[in-house]
């Protein structure tokens, strides 16, 4: 019988606690992570902390999906960062308290760019940063250090500031297919048994195709 790794555990590796399974240490509703997801951090169990100006009453979601790498100091900013930019100055005075208050503004005026959405299988380097309402498709790799402000297509490899495509990692034939495989989603058993193929097979249409 196949042993794998637990995803319902904090850390994959109890020896390691630098790494984390993400789903286990969030509690924010706002922030939804899918199974085998892990960051690594020298302190994991804070991700939270790298989601900033997340605030309820805007309601935006980041929302992860399974398979993904997020390495060290890593940083998703959402929409509460915004600034109103369509008048002379964007400084926000109505958070500064006294008479200024009085000019709150309603949330509909507020720049909001939507949920931030990474996909399956995403590997972000480390320090990178994430703006709001971005969205990161399967398969992505976000070289460290970039700051990501537009959204990446499947199986691109993106770096710098801001963060543009360096390549593709395949044809667009085989990314189709690789999203039809869908692998992320198959059960952990035929996973279990695929690794090699996964990480290290020569990859084609006919594999692929026979493995789905």
């Amino acid at each position: 019988m196949l042993e794998f790794p637990d995803p319902n555990k904090i850390y994959p590796d109890d020896n390691v606690k630098s790494i984390v399974f993400l789903k286990n240490v969030v509690t924010n509703p706002n922030i939804e992570v899918g199974e085998y997801t892990y960051f690594s951090d020298k302190e994991p169990e804070k991700f939270e902390e790298h989601v900033t100006h997340h605030y309820d009453f805007i309601n935006d979601k980041l929302i992860i999906g399974k398979f993904c790498s997020i390495g060290e100091n890593v940083e998703f900013v959402m929409n509460g960062a915004n600034h109103l930019m369509k008048g002379i100055t964007s400084y926000p005075f109505y958070i500064m308290g006294d008479e200024w208050s009085k000019h709150v503004l309603q949330i509909t005026d507020l720049p909001n760019k939507g949920n931030t959405i990474i996909e399956n299988d995403v590997w972000i380097g480390q320090n990178v940063t994430i703006l709001p309402g971005v969205h990161i498709e399967n398969g992505a790799i976000i070289g460290a250090n970039s700051v990501v402000a537009t959204d990446v297509s499947a199986y691109s490899i993106v770096a710098g500031n801001p963060a543009k495509q360096i390549r593709k990692r395949f044809s667009n034939h085989i990314i189709k297919h690789l999203q039809s495989l869908d692998w992320w989603n198959k059960d952990v058993e035929w996973i279990s048994k695929n690794i090699d193929y996964l990480m290290t097979g020569t990859i084609s249409e006919e594999k692929i195709d026979e493995l789905n």
